[in-house]
């Protein structure tokens, strides 16, 4: 009989938290090294083509963590977690059936370790992923360091969240919109929703795991939940810095409401680029194409505690939009860089119906 896993879903394990039980992994021995699949259900949101991409993303990088050797004495005791993973979205997951996870060991080096993992699913490779680990400490006692800083006022933003929420419950749902899924968000709005410029109004949130990560699932399970809340919302940027609806998803249009009241400012008319946004233009329909993220910090993520997200589209065009995304820890450190390319449609104007005479 088909179900949405191969072997039997386990009860929630109450010592772990709702994340990690959500991107557990059975290992299929009998299948052949190194491959894996689902050992829950996976979320499909509401009015989406196929299951929620970061817990693909997540769950191919739990995926490749798990070919990565532990610290020993035979190599040194070193520690490698991941910098760097390049995803391709090729087909629209089905929540009801298993993904098959294949991982292939691409280079074993003393500062870096490559793995490549394809998520299967029917014989068809619907995700593929390439990831790189690095070894801790290997980029010598003096670096070169910079970072860009957190936005002002987020701190100030989520206080008044807080109170306004007025529960004292931190995990509540965000400004009134239900929380769906192992993670919570406080919605701060759209900075600089007033410029005339689309690639200036910048959405900003902070996130968090529900509950507390493990001491079991250590670093690797925080990173795993990085990978997840990193497609939140993402290519939707597009959407928002337009102000367009997207149809058929309540849940999108209820989020990300303006910081900013004033009218809007002037164009600027010596752009050489174009910024349109057609009157009545509804989004028709709107999927992620790839994704990249880059830990620049892995070891300072702490995803059950409160991270800052900014996001902003430098482009948009040919169907097509590109986001960028800023995370930060909330000590103000920036952990994290996403970059997403994805298609962005709108809803085309049905042809004039022409007579049979």
């Amino acid at each position: 009989m088909r179900g949405p896993t191969l072997v039997r879903q386990p009860p929630d394990d109450p010592s772990k938290s709702a994340m990690e039980n959500v991107l557990e992994l059975h290992t299929l021995h009998d299948f052949g090294p190194d491959i894996y699949t689902n050992a829950r259900e996976l979320w499909h949101p509401p009015g989406a083509r196929g299951i929620f991409g970061g817990a693909v993303i997540a769950q191919c990088l739990a995926a490749a963590q798990h070919t990565v050797t532990p610290p020993s004495p035979a190599n040194n005791y070193a520690v490698f977690l991941i910098h760097s993973m390049h995803c391709y979205f090729v087909l629209a997951g089905d929540a009801s059936i298993p993904i098959i996870y294949h991982v292939e060991r691409v280079r074993e080096g003393k500062s870096f370790l490559t793995r490549t993992v394809q998520a299967r699913q029917r014989g068809r490779c619907i995700f593929t992923t390439t990831a790189s680990f690095m070894r801790e400490g290997s980029g010598g006692e003096t670096t070169v360091d910079h970072g860009w800083d957190m936005p002002e006022n987020v701190r100030e933003g989520m206080e008044e969240i807080m109170r306004a929420e007025g529960d004292g419950d931190a995990e509540a749902a965000a400004n009134g919109v239900a929380e769906l899924g192992p993670f919570v968000s406080k919605i701060l709005g759209i900075d600089n929703y007033i410029s005339p410029n689309p690639h200036e109004r910048k959405p900003q949130s902070w996130i968090k795991c529900h509950g507390t990560i493990s001491p079991s699932g250590g670093q690797h399970a925080h990173l795993s939940a990085l990978a997840y809340m990193s497609d939140s919302w993402f290519i939707g940027t597009v959407a928002r810095a337009h102000r367009l609806s997207r149809i058929g998803h309540s849940l999108y249009n209820k989020t990300f409401s303006p910081q900013d009241t004033a009218p809007p400012k002037k164009q600027d008319d010596t752009s050489r680029n174009t910024f349109q946004t057609p009157e009545g233009a509804k989004i028709g329909m709107m999927v992620s194409l790839d994704h990249t993220i880059y830990f620049h910090r892995p070891r300072e993520v702490k995803a059950d505690d409160w991270m800052c997200t900014e996001m902003e589209t430098p482009w948009s065009g040919e169907g097509r939009g590109l986001v960028m995304q800023r995370i930060w820890n909330k000590e103000g450190r920036l952990v994290a860089s996403c970059v997403q390319e994805g298609l962005v449609r709108l809803k085309q104007d049905e042809p004039a119906a022409q007579s049979k005479l």
